[in-house]
């Protein structure tokens, strides 16, 4: 099947199209009913009627975007009318949903006279926080946005003129910047002179270049004031007092060309044309004006080009910006979306550019290096983190520029917006927060890695710890410099004299283990994690990383040789703290003990209960088997039994703990309440404590990859000192959380 067929079968699959509404409160029981619809709505709206703001504290109202068009100018494919139109309104709102969470109701007006459009629109607005105005022809656009903007109290933003003007505006602050070029002295040409052309000139404007270097060309050639009243008003604002010509007269000589017009209109002999390192920017979709091979080909000195194409460096692509500057303009409660919002989500994109970007954003696109350059001057679009850039950056331009009606303290509100991506991300926060107050010596193992220095650079930077990479300082620097990361990194050299008493601890460790002096001083030399290890164990670094390159035994091996467990610990357990929508679970033992015993298993569950506690999670912890309390009797059930009587009997156990208990037991509240209300746990469990390794893995992973639980870990619990393993190819962001958790399991050992 062709990509016509695979996109007809997507969307006529049971249901129908792409969206759906779903209820957000409970709707089981009579009561339920009675408070959603009558007699308990009643309340609300007499509130609402009273004080019309309530509506955004009672209603969907504040989350809730009209997606509006008329079809005259789909995308590709013209005035195909508003009923055809419907799927890519729906589209949109998928966008809208997966990139910032916010809800949509898409109309479509069967409708082509503008006073009528806005007239339509002007009336819905008592259900809608903002308007996104799609695929109108110009020059009406022009007309319906700007009255609508007047008339309506909610913010109203037509994003074919907006949009692309936005995300290229922030591709032009970093090109120029790349160019060594300064905005307000760039030459632009436009092809193209519809409503994203105008728009995009006029916001270039906005960012610092000047109206009167900039060329636009429609269809005739040069708009020139020769021609001034043969065009439309909105053209004739960038009417030039030059001689006429066409494209070609138009780029030569041109730092930047942006093209918003159609395909393959653009010739190499044009691009020589143009003035050093030229800027160019072709948008037609799907085919741009020039492609990026010849662009490229063109000059021997930097292009630096964009397309509208996913298959290209540089896609300039409209989800990089209405999601997210929605998401701050309704979390602000703004009354518009006005220039100064645009301006800070354009600047607010370009500065994200120039940050390491996340290993799963380059998973996404190829595993191709991602680094600020000619060939990475914007975000892409799966970037995770434009969310809680763009729209904190949107939101206080709001405040500033007086469109606010409510205000937000923005670091709380730059982490509401970090929780909506995952409840993993919303638990870390609290981890993180905690790190920064009073930030640790981490000794990262693996030190020449890519991804620990990456990590280093990050830990720093946040101030979340204090790093200290382990091994060959050259390595390290190139690295750190190919990367493009500006820090000057602590490094420890095991190959250093300096580091030479470092042999005689370990040997003084485990010379009754069979350890000589020579081989002590060659572990420490040419085994990073014997050199970690020792650091943590001497007080040199409060806190340890390992595994990323290493078997996930072998890297534990030399920190329970050296670091050991705590005096009140006589074995390690990895745990993994488990996230979904609204619940979090710790489950241990996933890595570690084979077979442990009910007194270790006792021992575990402490272990696991203070680190959910380091999450702010009060504990509740299930001791798990394949029966319920005492349903059956054999010594694989007796060992959970006699763990929980163990912790019953420990007067420093101060969380509820029972067992043995199935999963579901464990986990599904009617069951805890009904067939077995005589349990200890008042609520489902939180501390899930598997009876082997085999199990706690198995479990974990099918929770993971079936339940869609997101996973951060393994965390290691029962060390002397602050120790983590982490598993082999995990990502920077994984090393970034693991040295957080460590850091406050140093700062709880110092305290």
């Amino acid at each position: 099947m062709g990509l016509d067929d695979d996109a007809r079968e997507y969307h006529r699959q049971t249901p129908p199209g792409k969206l759906e509404i779903s209820t957000t409160k409970p709707t089981n029981t009579q009561r339920d009913l009675s408070l959603a619809y009558s007699p308990g709505v009643a309340a609300p709206c007499l509130d609402i009627a009273d004080d019309p703001e309530q509506a955004y504290n009672y209603t969907a109202k504040g989350n809730l975007v009209g997606v509006i068009s008329n079809g005259s100018a789909v995308l590709g494919l013209g005035n195909i009318g508003a009923q055809a139109s419907k799927p890519v309104m729906e589209g949109k709102g998928v966008l809208f949903k997966r990139f910032a969470d916010i809800d949509v109701f898409d109309v479509e007006l069967d409708e082509a006279d503008p006073e009528e459009i806005i007239k339509s629109v002007s009336m819905m607005e008592p259900t809608f926080g903002g308007i996104n105005l799609e695929d109108i022809k110009a020059p009406e656009c022009f007309e319906i946005e700007e009255r609508l903007r007047e008339e309506m109290d909610i913010p109203v933003f037509h994003d074919d003129q907006h949009g692309t003007a936005i995300i290229s505006g922030a591709a032009l602050v970093n090109a120029a910047d790349i160019s060594g070029k300064d905005l307000s002295e760039l030459n632009i040409v436009f092809s193209g002179a519809g409503a994203s052309a105008i728009a995009t000139a006029r916001f270039y404007v906005s960012l610092g270049a000047k109206k009167e270097n900039i060329t636009m060309c429609d269809s005739t050639g040069i708009i020139t004031k020769k021609r001034a009243d043969e065009v439309n008003e909105y053209k004739r604002q960038f009417a030039r007092d030059v001689p006429e010509g066409d494209l070609a007269d138009a780029m030569d000589g041109a730092d930047v060309f942006v093209g918003l017009s159609i395909g393959g209109i653009v010739s190499q002999e044009m691009v020589q044309s143009m003035g050093d390192n030229p800027i160019i920017f072709a948008m037609a979709n799907p085919d741009p004006e020039i492609t990026y091979e010849d662009a490229k080909d063109a000059r021997d000195d930097t292009v630096i080009m964009a397309t509208g194409r996913s298959d290209y460096p540089n896609q300039v692509n409209n989800v990089l910006g209405f999601p997210f500057i929605f998401r701050g303009a309704l979390d602000a409660r703004a009354t518009e979306i006005n220039e100064e919002m645009k301006v800070a989500a354009a600047r607010a994109l370009a500065d994200l550019s120039r940050q390491d970007v996340p290993d799963s954003v380059v998973k996404a696109y190829g595993d191709e290096p991602l680094q600020f350059g000619a060939d990475y001057i914007i975000p892409k679009p799966l970037d995770p983190r434009v969310l809680f850039e763009v729209a904190p950056a949107v939101a206080q331009a709001a405040m500033d520029s007086g469109a606010a009606r409510k205000e937000l303290d923005i670091p709380t509100y730059t982490e509401r917006l970090e929780a909506r991506l995952g409840k993993s991300r919303e638990m870390m926060r609290v981890v993180l927060n905690k790190a920064k107050a009073d930030p640790k010596r981490v000794a990262l193992a693996e030190g020449t890695d890519e991804k620990m220095i990456r990590a280093a650079y990050q830990l720093e930077e946040q101030g979340i710890a204090e790093p200290i990479l382990i091994g060959n300082p050259n390595s390290i620097l190139r690295t750190a410099e190919a990367l493009g990361l500006e820090f000057d990194p602590t490094i420890a050299n095991p190959r250093d004299d300096e580091w030479e008493h470092y042999a005689d601890r370990l040997y003084e460790l485990r010379r009754r283990k069979g350890l000589t002096r020579n081989e002590a001083a060659d572990l420490i030399r040419r085994d990073s994690n014997y050199f970690a290890s020792v650091m943590v164990e001497s007080g040199d670094a409060d806190a340890m990383l390992t595994g990323l390159t290493h078997h996930y035994p072998s890297a534990l091996r030399p920190p329970l040789q050296v670091v050991g467990t705590a005096d009140d610990a006589d074995y390690a357990a990895g745990v993994y703290l488990l996230t979904f929508k609204n619940r979090v679970v710790f489950c241990a033992d996933t890595t570690v003990n084979l077979d442990p015993d009910s007194e270790v298993l006792a021992e575990i569950t402490k272990h696991t209960a203070d680190l959910a506690r380091s999450f702010n999670v009060e504990p509740r912890a299930a001791m798990l088997s394949y029966s319920n309390f005492g349903s059956v009797d054999n010594t694989g059930t007796r060992k959970p039994r006699d763990a929980v009587k163990l912790l019953h009997d420990d007067p420093e156990v101060d969380f509820p703990v029972d067992g043995e208990m199935q999963a579901d037991t464990a986990v599904v509240e009617d069951i805890l309440e009904g067939t077995y209300d005589f349990a200890d746990l008042d609520e489902p469990a939180n501390v899930l404590i598997f009876p082997n390794l085999e199990s706690g893995n198995i479990g974990y992973k099918l929770l993971q990859r079936l339940g869609g639980a997101e996973a951060i870990g393994p965390m290691l619990v029962g060390m002397d000192k602050p120790v983590h393993v982490m598993q082999r190819g995990d990502e920077v962001k994984d090393i970034v959380n693991l040295a957080g958790v460590a850091v406050v399991d140093a700062q709880e050992e110092g305290n």
